[in-house]
């Protein structure tokens, strides 16, 4: 990890072009003193620029670039797998969505069943599944509209299976009815979503089962293809699903003080609600594995200026 492009901003690009940096089981963060190069910038999976730099998605501005490299290091080393994987579904996700989520599942399966995984369930220590819901979604309709609320504020809005499924009812519902223009969706509480029910991980009953209900059986699709009219309002905090499948939509609106964090590395797997097609969508790979990568949560300035939400409510 780590080329410095600043040694190769002077060379032609066709002697550059003819040696390309490796894409093979390596993460390439690069360094560089601006953003004059991103055709260079873009062959690396992310390009640390400092502050001050006016920057495409192939960069990520940083105050302090080469400490943010080696933290980028330590956290592939800590999950090498994960890492790994994450930088190689990024590369190759530049396909149709339906695919790309595919893709995602597929690696998020593989990743189910490694080590680094298992390792993160031994540390977090059993826990009980959640409680029942009577009303894990809420759904309204006015006029053209259909409000969708996610109703489990007691838990964050966790998106777990009861949520999951609700949710995706309530989007096939305004798939199927050509009458619904609109489609808000709303999360109750003090936070839109804090992400996958940390107490079902490590639950499927096995890696297929858990590949399909993904992929058939998830919200991310449905989103993407209802875009046009779909709007997200955000809050609180937004961890993993939380801001993975609001991504999909056409249109993300968060309050002030809204976070977002991708924490899925860090438990030995990688987004799996749809973020690696999603967010790379709105924002570029080389950002996407950043954001990912470092764990670290985002503010709304910066979800504003990357293009992940839309505009500011209020």
């Amino acid at each position: 990890m780590g080329p410095d492009l600043s040694a190769l901003l002077d060379e032609p690009l066709e002697v550059v072009g003819a040696n390309p940096p490796p894409r093979g089981d390596r993460i390439l963060v690069g360094l560089a003193p601006d953003a004059s190069r991103p055709d260079l910038a873009a062959r690396l999976d992310v390009t640390l620029v400092p502050p001050g730099t006016v920057a495409g998605p192939e960069f990520v501005v940083s105050a302090d670039p080469e400490a943010d490299a080696e933290a980028l290091r330590q956290a592939a080393q800590a999950n090498p797998q994960a890492a790994l994987v994450l930088a190689q579904v990024l590369r190759a996700g530049g396909v149709d969505v339906g695919s790309a989520l595919d893709l995602e599942s597929f690696a998020y399966s593989t990743l189910l069943g490694g080590a680094e995984f298992a390792r993160w369930l031994e540390g977090r220590g059993p826990r009980p599944l959640p409680p029942p819901s009577a009303e894990p979604v809420r759904v309204a309709r006015a006029g053209a509209e259909l409000s969708i609320t996610l109703n489990r504020p007691e838990r964050r809005n966790a998106y777990g299976r009861e949520v999951r499924d609700a949710l995706v009812e309530a989007l096939r519902l305004a798939e199927l009815d050509e009458s619904i223009e609109r489609v808000v969706l709303t999360g109750a509480g003090p936070s839109f979503s804090a992400g996958g029910d940390l107490d079902e991980f490590g639950t499927t009953p096995d890696l297929t089962t858990a590949h399909f209900v993904r992929t058939r059986g998830g919200a991310g699709l449905l989103l993407h293809r209802l875009a046009a009219k779909a709007e997200v309002h955000v809050h609180g905090s937004c961890v993993g699903a939380g801001i993975e499948l609001p991504a999909f939509a056409g249109r993300v609106i968060a309050r002030p003080g809204t976070t977002f964090r991708l924490p899925e590395v860090g438990m030995g797997l990688i987004p799996g609600a749809g973020g690696t097609v999603s967010i790379p969508r709105r924002v570029g790979r080389w950002r996407t594995l950043f954001f990912a990568l470092s764990g670290r949560p985002m503010d709304t300035t910066t979800a504003l200026e990357w293009g992940l939400i839309d505009e500011l409510d209020g």
